[in-house]
């Protein structure tokens, strides 16, 4: 059984690896694939270690050269918070209690799962959501540790000083990001799961890529912006008082972040690129937003109780029609594809390729600096 389980998984990667069209990111990200998909280095039970390859630019004029990222700066002084303190840790959560449910039965097609050879009764169910959810907020505590590492490189890279100035409260923000997660997770509800292989590899490209511009593309519009729509569905779907407050505070940070992408590679990549530099962060991007979508296939908990059910094959289906699921993504990538726009990486040249993916509809929603906290915390719409 573990065999055939990996060489699925080995099939299911290097048909991935195969679609990727531009031959000059295939290249770029065939490395950080190796070890991530096939590798398997962030299930290792070890310490990871990773090349970083960047300059680091030094401005000793210290000039104030962008009051766009100043008055960010200054929004994100005022809005620090201690995760100590400021945070109920004192709430009891109980994961097997249906009347504060981490996440509604809603969440999982339970007929679809029952049509597959599996049925749960009412206290497996319950198990099932528990483990879903550690699932994925173990995600975002592994997202939130890149963010760490790579809010640091985009700190030391930008060529921006005012944005040094704000990098470094994001650099405070992830690590306080990390230490909630970390808590959350090992002190509420006494589980954690290992990084999913497609987020090892986004986490590996972007540390390892020298150029300062994909860093702030890959982590502060792709990773960032996917979280604060996966975050922003989680807190609306959640009974749960110390995790909703908890999302609430994470979200708030998280729009900064984003935005600090938009204020940075709006103006350099409307006009600032060359056609063959454009072309090549077009594709990129696609490439780890098809990376990005995989992540949420959990096959980490496949592994962990279903191999020996169901078919690979199965689990996918099965997780991609998930209720729960299928909201997520759609928020998630509401929030994204905006700023792809915005950023001017969704022209009609890569159209097509988001439109297969069902993504289109979503192309004239309003960015992210256009969102307003209401926007982020109120209803999400229909899936």
């Amino acid at each position: 059984m573990p065999v055939r389980t990996r060489l699925e998984a080995w099939v299911d990667h290097t048909n991935a690896l195969l679609a990727v069209e531009n031959a000059s990111v295939l290249m770029q990200m065939a490395p950080s694939a190796i070890r991530g998909l096939f590798l398997r280095r962030g299930r290792s039970g070890e310490p990871t270690k990773m090349k970083a390859s960047h300059r680091v630019h030094f401005d000793f004029e210290y000039p104030a050269d962008d009051p766009g990222m100043r008055r960010l700066y200054e929004k994100a002084k005022r809005l620090q918070w201690n995760s100590s303190t400021d945070l109920p840790w004192e709430t009891d959560v109980d994961p097997m209690n249906p009347e504060v449910p981490l996440m509604g039965r809603e969440f999982v097609d339970w007929n679809s799962l029952a049509n597959r050879g599996v049925v749960f009764n009412k206290d497996e169910r319950q198990d099932f959501l528990w483990r879903v959810t550690s699932w994925m907020l173990s995600q975002f505590l592994h997202g939130e540790q890149g963010a760490l590492m790579a809010s640091a490189q985009v700190t030391e890279a930008t060529p921006i000083f005012d944005g040094k100035y704000y990098g470094a409260t994001q650099v405070m923000d992830e690590a306080r990001h990390v230490e909630v997660f970390s808590r959350y997770l090992d002190e509420k509800l006494e589980l954690r799961y290992e990084i999913n292989d497609n987020l090892f590899t986004i986490i590996d490209g972007l540390m390892t890529d020298s150029r300062w511009d994909i860093k702030f593309l890959g982590m502060q519009i792709l990773v960032e912006g996917l979280a604060l729509g996966a975050f922003s569905t989680m807190y609306k779907m959640t009974s749960e008082p110390l995790l909703k407050e908890l999302l609430k505070r994470v979200i708030q940070d998280e729009a900064r972040h984003v935005n600090f992408g938009l204020l940075t590679l709006r103006p350099l990549y409307n006009g600032g690129l060359t056609e063959k530099e454009r072309i090549e962060r077009e594709d990129w991007a696609f490439e780890v937003v098809v990376l990005m979508r995989n992540r949420f296939l959990a096959h980490e908990l496949y592994e962990e109780a279903f191999a020996h059910r169901m078919s690979r094959r199965d689990w996918n289906s099965f997780v991609d029609q998930m209720p729960g699921m299928s909201l997520f993504r759609r928020v998630m990538f509401e929030r994204l594809v905006p700023n792809l726009r915005a950023i001017g990486l969704l022209t009609p040249r890569v159209m097509e390729r988001y439109e297969r993916m069902g993504f289109g509809e979503f192309v004239h929603m309003p960015a992210s600096d256009k969102l307003t906290e209401a926007d982020l915390l109120g209803s999400p719409s229909a899936a």
